[in-house]
């Protein structure tokens, strides 16, 4: 089962991880793109790092906008270091 992380330990990753903002004990951004094409392309990409990491974010597409939402089932729905390093990975390679 994972731990859940304390506010400071949020707040402290969240200063490393530009547009990502706690809320509802989640992580939480919202990716503008150019249009459906490339909002598609990065959710294909973000499907092969999230599966890596078996780790899967909530996610709501509509044109050219994606929210992502990420939080840990096992440790009762809030933030935990799988969290954190899926959004990290998602910083990685997110070309907006």
């Amino acid at each position: 089962m994972s731990q859940a992380w304390n506010p400071e330990q949020i707040e402290q990753a969240l200063s490393q991880l530009e547009g990502w903002r706690f809320e509802g004990d989640s992580l939480k951004k919202t990716f503008t793109f150019a249009n459906f094409k490339e909002a598609m392309s990065f959710l294909v990409r973000l499907a092969f790092h999230a599966e890596e990491q078996d780790h899967h974010p909530e996610i709501f597409n509509v044109y050219n906008r994606v929210e992502l939402t990420l939080r840990t089932h096992d440790a009762g729905n809030k933030v935990t270091e799988k969290d954190v390093k899926l959004a990290q990975t998602i910083e990685k390679f997110n070309w907006r």
